[in-house]
């Protein structure tokens, strides 16, 4: 093992280690929560790690992505985080798919290779086309419920769908998913109220919500928790 992953090792043993250089882990979504989830994933030690996402950066991610620096806003997020995947460890096997993901772009993508999916995407029916998708393949896969408009880090908990409370997007996802005959499915999610932005003037087009507020240290704070959650799972 590298040297680079010695205090890991040290809590985690070697045959882990080995597990997690030997894993290939898919990440949807590499915005404020995914962005942290493949931060810490390669900084464990994940061998292979595929990232989907369609999006640039912008000048408003900067207060809460980690990938969103001056020097990377207007490009693909999915570039970036891999060249930062890459400066963590360049042994690292990075492939990127730079797509928008939805039911009419899911056959682009094949499940069955993937040790690991993670959901942090923010469009249902993109959520939901995941989780089919993954459980069809059986390859588990864990969903990122609402981060926006929270402001409680530590609210964060690890749970199944259908034991969430409190969450307006896990509320929607239990519905829809109940309706496809999915029973389970693991989640991170916060039971704190998100608030009103305050001064918001935006008013969101016809199917759309308002861009919701968000800080550093909140959808950070749930990308950590998955990621521990995928590391833990993959090493039992």
């Amino acid at each position: 093992m590298k040297e680079q992953y010695a205090r890991s090792e040290l809590l985690l043993g070697s045959e882990a280690m080995e597990k997690l250089r030997r894993s290939r882990v898919a990440v949807f979504g590499v915005g404020g929560v995914g962005g942290y989830v493949v931060e810490a994933l390669a900084r464990c030690g994940i061998g292979e790690l595929d990232l989907i996402d369609n999006d640039t950066v912008s000048i408003t991610n900067l207060n809460r992505q980690i990938i969103a620096l001056h020097s990377t806003i207007g490009r693909l997020k999915t570039e970036v985080a891999a060249e930062r995947v890459h400066d963590i460890d360049p042994d690292i096997k990075v492939t990127i798919h730079s797509m928008f993901f939805m039911p009419d772009t899911a056959d682009e993508i094949d499940f069955t290779q993937y040790d690991y999916v993670v959901d942090a995407i923010d469009t249902v029916t993109g959520k939901i086309e995941i989780i089919i998708r993954s459980q069809t393949a059986g390859t588990p896969v864990i969903s990122a419920m609402g981060a926006g408009n929270k402001l409680d880090p530590a609210g964060f908990m690890v749970s199944d769908i259908y034991k969430t409370k409190g969450c307006p997007l896990a509320k929607v996802m239990r519905h829809e998913l109940k309706k496809r005959g999915v029973r389970k499915l693991k989640v991170v999610y916060s039971e704190e109220q998100p608030i009103t932005p305050k001064g918001s003037t935006e008013v969101p087009s016809p199917g759309r919500r308002a861009t919701p507020g968000s800080l550093a240290f909140v959808p950070s704070a749930a990308g950590l928790v998955i990621a521990g959650e995928v590391v833990g799972d993959l090493i039992k």
